[in-house]
């Protein structure tokens, strides 16, 4: 009897790289791809890690594959802008195991900082790439990419959206394939990319091209579904989901393999109906491509070009074109009744202690990727940049020679430092460019659920190894002004910030303070003494989420009077730190009874 269960996409890629036999598997953790790993870690069979970054992770599934073992390496889609320089060099050289490398792409940005269509990187490194529409798809392509990279000699990319790697689907479960390793034979003028052996690949990459687009015509995952003849449709990916719902009656063009495209079927598809349309999120790829084949086709005239996809997009976009007669569907949720509700630190983030500071000190700060790029948000208001990971201390250090007016630090996390933060800080040491840069180490890669990393020496099977020490690494590089102190002792960490900055060399403050999720503090919650707070709202301002505003007003100013949420306090001082008025003491005394009455 087969086996189903309900998987998500980034569950069923998982349990396909255990069905088809991956014996090593690589990650950094990303929004929408970090479960595919975290899912990978329940299967012995496979060696799985965390690596420093993603090139760092498709060079382990590289060399895995060299080896003769099945590899997969998986990422997000801006963590292959920076795998990508691995990804060209794997293209001409070519595997030996199957190395197939999953790609997240973040239509509608839920958790990046840019919209990238990363069906251009199959293209551009001139790899094969495949999209699934399912859970049960995105399985089963796991093992068809990795057959098709051995096939062919090539790495393949195994494209997803968030839509793809979150949303739950029947899979039919299989049992896993046993593979023989396959030997490794040492072959320079094959895996050693000096320009004299790279000329002689580059043609072996044109022919593999050639026989991969005879391939794509045959391709079961590219499949012509005919319907009426008025309207064919090209989609694939959760598009193609959304376009079977608005047009129940189209002949589809599903295209699972992405690229290269089948030329000939598409143009055989196209033949046989009036108008030829694309479903597609984000950038025309196959509307440009097949315009480049001489066939009509309309796509983003009709679709938008920006944010992700959904049947009331597509049907509402399908209804202004004349495609369809029936009007959307129009929401009846008033949502403009509905609270918002923006992301802000935990309760009790040491994150939050370092950017009171700093906006005191009324220093630039020039953040990265990570919790601490929420210290951007109100009422913190004290992140000035915010680019990408490792970004804060080069642009720290071009700001700082672009003759900025008054001090600037970078503010990093440990896992972005490990990341991509040591290059630009050695560049600093290099050039003595006298900026901060402060490694926020809250011993976890907090934003992406907890994952382990060098600094914390928790593997991704939560196993303990060796940390690699911040403060050790940055004296090792150079940094003479070096300063590590908690993060909750706000006197202490602002006066190292002083000096630091005043020392007008290349400096490192190591704000130390555990995530609040991998660590318990040793202090109660705090209280607010009602008769004491006069409603002066400098505990709002720190942005905790424990703190509300009670429906009890101070007479005198005529302003509500702060609470605590007892359950949501852990503990970390930072509102007693700041109150004036000493209003706020350790401990519960009686305030939960009044808590749900009196929170305005």
């Amino acid at each position: 009897m087969t086996k189903k269960q309900l998987l998500s996409g980034n569950e069923a890629l998982a349990r396909g790289a255990w069905e088809a036999g991956v014996e090593v598997a690589a990650a950094y953790p990303g929004t929408p791809s970090t479960e595919i790993l975290e899912n990978v870690s329940r299967y012995p069979e496979i060696y799985s890690e965390w690596s420093a970054n993603e090139k760092v992770a498709l060079d382990v599934a590289i060399g895995a594959a060299y080896a003769g073992k099945r590899a997969m390496a998986t990422m997000k889609h801006v963590g292959l802008n920076v795998a990508s320089e691995s990804l060209f060099y794997a293209s001409y050289t070519g595997v030996n195991a199957g190395l197939v490398i999953v790609n997240a792409d973040d239509p509608g940005l839920h958790s990046s900082q840019n919209e990238q269509d990363n069906r251009h990187y199959a293209k551009f490194a001139k790899v094969p790439m495949l999209e699934p529409s399912d859970s049960q798809e995105a399985k089963e392509m796991v093992g068809a990419a990795l057959e098709l990279s051995e096939q062919f000699d090539t790495p393949v990319i195994l494209r997803t959206t968030t839509r793809t790697s979150h949303a739950k689907s029947i899979v039919e479960l299989g049992e896993r394939k046993t593979l023989p390793k396959r030997p490794y034979e040492k072959n320079p003028q094959k895996y050693v990319m000096i320009p004299g052996f790279a000329k002689r690949r580059h043609p072996v990459v044109e022919e593999r091209m050639k026989k991969l687009e005879a391939y794509a015509e045959t391709c079961p995952y590219n499949k012509v579904e005919m319907g009426g003849l008025e309207l064919g449709i090209v989609a694939t990916g959760p598009s193609y989901q959304y376009a079977r719902d608005v047009f129940p009656t189209a002949s589809f063009l599903k295209l699972g393999m992405v690229w290269p495209m089948p030329k000939k079927l598409i143009a055989e598809f196209a033949s046989k109906v009036k108008r030829l349309i694309v479903v597609e999120e984000l950038d025309p790829f196959f509307e440009e491509n097949i315009r480049i084949m001489g066939i009509q086709a309309e796509g983003k005239s009709i679709f938008p070009l920006v944010d992700e996809f959904s049947p009331e997009v597509v049907r509402k976009s399908a209804h202004a074109a004349g495609l369809i007669d029936a009007p959307p569907i129009e929401h009846q949720l008033d949502k403009g009744a509905l609270p918002m509700r923006p992301p802000v630190l935990c309760a009790g983030c040491g994150h939050r202690d370092v950017f009171w500071v700093l906006r005191k000190l009324k220093v630039t700060v020039n953040s990265d990727i990570g919790c601490y790029a929420l210290g951007v948000m109100p009422p913190l208001n004290a992140s000035d940049t915010i680019g990408c990971m490792g970004a804060s201390i080069g642009v720290a250090a071009g700001m700082r020679r672009g003759d900025l007016e008054g001090p600037n630090v970078a503010v990093i996390g440990d896992s972005t430092f490990f990341h991509a933060g040591m290059p630009p800080l050695a560049n600093a040491i290099y050039n003595q460019t006298p900026f901060t840069t402060i490694v926020v180490d809250n011993r976890t890669t907090g934003m992406t659920g907890h994952q382990g990393n060098p600094s914390s020496g928790m593997t991704l099977h939560h196993d303990m190894h060796p940390t690699v020490d911040i403060e050790k690494v940055v004296r090792g590089m150079g940094v003479d002004e070096v300063y590590k102190v908690e993060s909750r002792d706000l006197d202490d960490f602002e006066d190292a910030v002083k000096k630091a900055v005043k020392s007008n060399k290349p400096a490192v403050v190591i704000a130390y303070t555990p995530c609040v999720f991998v660590t318990s503090h040793p202090r109660e919650a705090y209280t607010i003494v009602e008769e004491d707070c006069n409603g002066c709202t400098m505990c709002f301002r720190i942005g905790c989420p424990a703190i509300y505003k009670s429906t009890v007003m101070d007479d005198k100013h005529n302003r509500p009077k702060a609470l605590i949420d007892p359950l949501a306090c852990v503990g970390c001082g930072l509102c007693f730190d700041v109150c004036a008025r000493q209003a706020i003491l350790e401990g519960v005394l009686k305030q939960e009874a009044t808590l749900t009455t009196h929170v305005a």
